[in-house]
C-alpha cells in the first residue's frame, strides 16, 4: 500500500509553531520513508522548497538536506501527460488545478490513498481515499 504525501505534510513536519501537527507529520514522513511506501511529486518538492525558505525561514543548507531525504521517497515527475490528466481531474472533481495535479501524480504512482489537509478527507479521488491526519472529517 502506497500513500501520496501532500506538501502540507512536509511543511508541518518542519514547522515548530504547531507541535501537535509537527509530531503527526514527522511520524507520517518517517514511517513512509522507513516502509518504502511514500510517494511525492516534483510539484510537492517545489512547493515544500518555497514554503521552507519563505514561510519557515529555513536556511538553504537545511532545505537542501531535507530535499535529499525526501528523494528517498518515490518521486513522480510532472510531465505533459500528467498536466493533461490533472486538467481532466480538475473538471471531474472541481478541485483546484494544483490539487488535481497532486491527485494525478498519486494516481500515476498507483497509490491507494492521499494524505493531505487540503483535499476532502474521506473522499475518494480516482479510486484513492483522502485522509487528513490532523483530525479532518473521516
Amino acid at each position: 500500500m502506497k500513500a501520496f504525501l501532500d506538501t502540507n505534510i512536509l511543511v508541518y513536519a518542519n514547522d515548530e509553531r504547531d507541535t501537535r501537527k509537527q509530531e503527526i507529520a514527522l511520524d507520517i514522513v518517517a514511517r513512509h520513508i522507513r516502509e518504502n511506501a511514500g510517494v511525492i511529486s516534483t510539484q510537492v518538492m517545489q512547493e515544500y522548497t518555497v514554503n521552507a525558505v519563505q514561510k519557515l525561514k529555513q536556511a538553504i543548507p537545511v532545505v537542501m538536506h531535507q530535499l535529499h531525504l525526501l528523494e528517498t521517497l518515490e518521486v513522480v515527475a510532472v510531465s505533459p501527460d500528467l498536466v493533461r490528466r490533472a486538467l481532466e481531474i480538475n473538471q471531474l472533481y472541481g478541485t483546484s488545478y494544483w490539487d488535481a495535479l497532486i491527485i494525478a501524480a498519486a494516481e500515476k504512482a498507483g497509490c491507494d490513498r492521499i494524505i493531505s489537509e487540503d483535499l476532502n478527507s474521506g473522499q475518494n479521488y480516482c479510486g484513492m481515499r483522502c485522509e487528513n491526519p490532523f483530525g479532518g472529517n473521516p
